[in-house]
C-alpha cells in the first residue's frame, strides 16, 4: 500500500452537515490558523460553522476569543456516554457553545489531556465517543460544517477526530520531518479503515503552509511531497501554496482572520482561502452523489 493510499469505508451519515478535521501530528506547522481562517472562509460562502476545539491547548478557542468558561468539550464528551454517568455534569450543550461573529464554537480545556485515562474502562467503542456526541446532538443537522482542530499527538482524540470526520486537510511544512508524519498519521488512518467499526475519513488537500518561498530547500521538499501525493491520486490533492508572511503573524496576534483585512497584502491569501473552501464545497457535494 503506497504512502498516501488510504482505502475509504461508505456509511450513512446523519444530517447533510460534513465534518472535516485539521490535521498535522507535527506540530508548529500552522496547523490552528489553517483551522480559523478556513471556519471564516465558508462563513464568509454563507455557511453555517461550528468549530470544535479538540487540542487541550485551547488555542483554536482563544483564536476566536472565546470566554473561559467552567465546562467545554471534554465535559460534553463525557456526558454522552452513559457508562460514565457518575461523572456526568449539569451542562447543556447551549451553554457550552460561544457565538464569534458569524460561526459558532465549541472551546476546549485542559481536562482534555485526561480524555484517554477517563474513557479506559468503559465498554464502547472509545474511539467513538466524539462521533456519538456529534450524533446525539444531530450537528450535522444544525451546521453545514463542523471543523474541528486536533493536538499534535496521535493519541485517542485523534482516533476520535478521525473517526467522527468525513474529510480532513492536511497543513504541512515542506521539509524532511513532514514527510515522515505523512506516512504515520495515514497509518493511523489505516488502522481505523481495518477496525471497520467507521469510515475512513477522505484527504481533501494537503495545505503547504508557512513555506519559505526562496529557500531552495523548502522548494526541493514542497516538489518531492506534491510528486509523491499525485503518484496516489487521479486528482489534485494539493492546495495553493501558504507562504510564510508577515500578515498571518499579525493576524494571528490581534485574533482576527485574513478577512477582517482590506489591505492588498491580504487579497492573495485571501483568494487562496476562499478557493479552498470551494474545493470543500465540491468535495462535500461529491459526498451527496
Amino acid at each position: 500500500m503506497g504512502l498516501f493510499n488510504i482505502k475509504r469505508t461508505e456509511v450513512k451519515t446523519i444530517g447533510r452537515g460534513k465534518v472535516i478535521s485539521v490535521i498535522n501530528q507535527k506540530g508548529g506547522v500552522g496547523k490552528t490558523t489553517v483551522a480559523f481562517n478556513v471556519c471564516h472562509a465558508l462563513a464568509k460562502k454563507g455557511k453555517r460553522v461550528l468549530a470544535i476545539d479538540c487540542d487541550p491547548q485551547m488555542n483554536f478557542g482563544a483564536l476566536f476569543g472565546t470566554i473561559d468558561g467552567e465546562y467545554n468539550i471534554f465535559h460534553l464528551l463525557i456526558n454522552s456516554v452513559r457508562e460514565l454517568k457518575a461523572m456526568h455534569q449539569p451542562v447543556m450543550l447551549s451553554s457550552v457553545v460561544q457565538t464569534i461573529g458569524e460561526i459558532d464554537v465549541i472551546p476546549s480545556g485542559q481536562e482534555l489531556s485526561g480524555f484517554e485515562l477517563t474513557v479506559a474502562g468503559i465498554t464502547a467503542p472509545r474511539q467513538l465517543v466524539l462521533k456519538k456526541f456529534i450524533e446525539k446532538y444531530e450537528l450535522q443537522s444544525m451546521y453545514d460544517y463542523i471543523i474541528i482542530d486536533s493536538p499534535p499527538t496521535l493519541g485517542l482524540v485523534m482516533v476520535n477526530i478521525l473517526s467522527a470526520s468525513g474529510g480532513i486537510l492536511v497543513p504541512f511544512k515542506p521539509d524532511d520531518f513532514s514527510q515522515i508524519g505523512l506516512k504515520h498519521l495515514h497509518e493511523v488512518i489505516e488502522n481505523i479503515e481495518e477496525m471497520g467499526v467507521t469510515q475512513t475519513p477522505e484527504v481533501i488537500k494537503y495545505i503547504p503552509n508557512l513555506v519559505e518561498g526562496r529557500r531552495k530547500q523548502d522548494m526541493m521538499h514542497l516538489d518531492a511531497i506534491k510528486s509523491e501525493i499525485e503518484k496516489e491520486f487521479s486528482q489534485d490533492k494539493v492546495s495553493d501554496v501558504f507562504y510564510n508572511r508577515a500578515y498571518f503573524a499579525k493576524s494571528q496576534s490581534a485574533k482576527k482572520s485574513i478577512f477582517d483585512y482590506r489591505a492588498k497584502e491580504f487579497h492573495d491569501v485571501q483568494e487562496s482561502f476562499l478557493s479552498l473552501a470551494t474545493s470543500i464545497e465540491e468535495w462535500a457535494d461529491g459526498q451527496e452523489k
